[in-house]
């Protein structure tokens, strides 16, 4: 049985840069341009240190194509937002548009969550202002820091997916 755990740790001397292991795999990654916190709060830029079990995923099927994985994925259309707005009973999960309280669209021009896995922070035990939409994406070029997800390429992305299911853990260090 494969390991189940994806391990990031920080790259020494870059509070926004980690790598990445999972089994004999090792891969660049960025983390939040706040580096890591055990004290998340909504904004900070830090990625979580923590143990976040995977949920589920989503892709953009206009842009990418033939991603085979266990866990469940689903396609990205243009009402998907995610909210971010603490006070709101949606906070941290899925709504749709039209939404006016502060959100994040999942069909982003940028690329970044062409492929988005959803990391159980703050979502099964969901408390205000503790961060909301830590996934674990796709990365900027040049690996530019994240607003607190775990980001790779899409080549890495691709590597990887095959192996995660539902459950699979990603274990910030």
């Amino acid at each position: 049985m494969r390991r189940s755990t994806i391990v990031v740790r920080p790259v020494p001397g870059n509070r926004s840069r980690a790598m990445l292991q999972y089994d004999c795999l090792r891969l660049p990654a960025a983390i939040g341009r706040g580096g890591r916190t055990a004290f998340k709060r909504e904004g900070d830029g830090a990625t979580p240190i923590a143990t976040m079990p995977l949920l589920h995923g989503f892709s953009r099927g206009d842009r990418v194509a033939g991603l085979r994985t266990p866990l469940p994925m689903h396609h990205i259309r243009k009402d998907m937002l995610w909210c971010d707005q603490p006070r709101h009973a949606s906070y941290n999960r899925l709504v749709r548009a039209p939404f006016k309280p502060s959100h994040e669209e999942m069909m982003r021009k940028d690329g970044l969550y062409d492929v988005c896995l959803v990391m159980d922070w703050n979502i099964t035990a969901r408390r205000r202002h503790r961060g909301s939409a830590i996934f674990f994406h796709l990365i900027r070029p040049g690996y530019e820091p994240t607003a607190g997800c775990i980001a790779v390429s899409q080549r890495d992305m691709r590597r990887l997916i095959p192996f995660i299911r539902k459950g699979t853990v990603v274990r910030v260090m």
